[in-house]
């Protein structure tokens, strides 16, 4: 009894108090920091989890290994171009039967992703070498002195030279590189270390370019000057800013939201900004116009080439190889190559 009044007595005390919550009517606000929301290369399907700011494959768990069907280690500048290829004419028209693969669109990975066999985002691992490469001649030279590739390089692409990207509106008013060197102006690249091919193309395009610029230097100035005010600067605080890995996405949400004025980039990488943002960005020329840029001479073209990598293909894979390798070549690619500011 005395124990039949303690556990009553244990009922009535926890029991828990039930009612209608008051109703919801606030609007929150997300705590997100301002991202540029580039559009999404394909449409997998519902569930989607991805979140831009945090879950950026934090949630999935997961490995790929050894029998990829088609794997394309490549530079990540022409991503836009390659989106549409891989979408609308490689996998449709060459290889309708491949199941299994990806690619990947960063800064050149291709030699520590072969020695390694590995490439990691988030908690995702993919352990498949590639079949085949694409990038700049040094990097393409880097695969072949490693012993890495077989058969020639094959050009692929080249761009139309380099554009400054600033603000919609152009708030400085940065008419060409000579106003880089300004006090009030503060300049984004890709990472000397982690990107140096793409920094090295850049920094020396703007050293190139006034060193080319006699008519228009401004008085005082020299190409030296210029370039140290920008990579040298010891007085300005902040005047030289950097991405800490893949420019192509860094840089410009550094001059739309971050504390850059303006960034030297490839002409595509800029057409496709401000396609995918007008109301953000703007091109400031550097030789030509925004539509149909002349590349000032010292303004650095970059040609890319497509490698085979070596390695103990099945003879699925090989020809998953051969028939990329022969789309790379086709005129629908030289359209879409040609539709996003490329040329061959």
């Amino acid at each position: 009894m005395r124990g039949q009044s303690r556990h009553q007595h244990y009922n009535d005390t926890t029991a828990p108090v039930t009612s209608a919550a008051p109703a919801v009517n606030g609007v929150p606000t997300v705590d997100a920091p301002q991202l540029l929301n580039w559009p999404k290369d394909a449409n997998a399907g519902l569930p989607d989890l991805t979140e831009e700011t945090a879950n950026r494959l934090s949630d999935l768990h997961g490995q790929f290994s050894e029998d990829c069907d088609l794997v394309l280690s490549t530079a990540g500048n022409y991503h836009m171009a390659l989106k549409e290829f891989w979408y609308d004419v490689f996998l449709p028209n060459y290889a309708p039967e491949l199941k299994n693969w990806y690619y990947t669109t960063s800064p050149p990975v291709a030699l520590d992703q072969i020695k390694n066999v590995n490439v990691t985002f988030g908690n995702l691992s993919l352990k498949c070498i590639p079949q085949a490469a694409v990038g700049p001649q040094a990097t393409i030279q880097q695969l072949q002195s490693a012993g890495l590739t077989e058969g020639s390089s094959i050009p692929l692409f080249k761009n139309r030279g380099n554009v400054i990207l600033v603000k919609k509106g152009n708030p400085k008013h940065i008419a060409s590189v000579w106003d880089l060197a300004r006090p009030d102006v503060r300049v984004i690249t890709p990472h000397p270390t982690l990107e140096k091919d793409t920094f090295v193309n850049y920094s020396n395009t703007i050293f190139d370019v006034a060193l080319n610029d006699e008519p228009n230097v401004p008085r005082g100035w020299t190409a030296e000057r210029l370039f140290n005010s920008i990579f040298n600067n010891d007085v300005v605080k902040d005047k030289w800013l950097i991405g800490a890995r893949i420019h192509h996405r860094e840089s410009p949400w550094s001059v739309a939201y971050g504390r850059a004025d303006a960034t030297v980039i490839f002409y595509h990488l800029a057409l496709d900004a401000v396609r995918s943002f007008p109301d953000l960005f703007e091109i400031v020329p550097i030789g030509g116009t925004a539509d149909n840029p002349q590349p000032l001479p010292g303004n650095r073209l970059g040609p890319h080439f497509v490698i085979r990598i070596k390695g103990n293909w099945t003879p699925d894979q090989l020809d998953a190889r051969e028939k990329l390798i022969n789309a790379f070549g086709s005129s629908e690619f030289t359209g879409i190559l040609e539709r996003h500011g490329m040329t061959r």
